[in-house]
């Protein structure tokens, strides 16, 4: 088995930077850290081998696209044994956008994407058209307050990096 992937403090700091903006340059990057451009882009390299970066996503705002209900169900399963074959049924339901193996009361907790509550009412009904779901409950979201990644690095450290940064090279609109 291949060992796990160490990371440095240069690594974690080139995480925490992307993690706020995945859009800053490698060259931007190494100027902020003292380092090469090409450094950077070595050491993302060998992150995405490693399987600690796994990949890029697009982060949209579900309700600018008429999707306006986020809703959160509890799953119960028949049985223990039925998880893979309804993790396999659960992902062929795109309105969910995720699905979590849980300990406790439910089998599986899973969050929802519909455009309106008759839109969630479909979903619930094919969810549970799966014979191995015994029943399901639905808790609807009524506010995002945050989303945000793990920080792999100390907050004094990356308040020290953002006092570092450039206003010129933000992505951030002027308000």
């Amino acid at each position: 088995m291949k060992p796990a992937y160490e990371l440095d403090d240069l690594d974690r700091k080139i995480l925490a930077l992307l993690m706020e903006n995945a859009k800053r340059p490698y060259t931007d990057l190494g100027a902020k850290l003292f380092v090469s451009g090409g450094t950077i882009h070595v050491r993302m390299n060998k992150l995405i081998a490693a399987g600690v970066v796994q990949g890029q996503t697009l982060v949209v705002d579900h309700t600018k696209l008429g999707y306006d209900v986020s809703a959160f169900l509890g799953i119960y399963l028949k049985g223990s044994g039925l998880y893979n074959q309804a993790a396999a049924y659960l992902r062929g339901i795109q309105e969910i956008v995720s699905a979590h193996y849980t300990t406790g009361v439910y089998s599986i907790f899973a969050r929802v994407i519909c455009r309106d509550t008759d839109h969630l009412r479909e979903v619930l009904q094919r969810i549970q058209a799966f014979e191995g779901i015994q029943r399901t409950e639905t808790f609807i979201s009524l506010e995002q307050t945050f989303e945000r990644p793990v920080q792999v690095i100390s907050p004094e450290d990356m308040a020290e990096l953002r006092a570092t940064d450039d206003p010129a090279e933000s992505d951030q609109p002027d308000t």
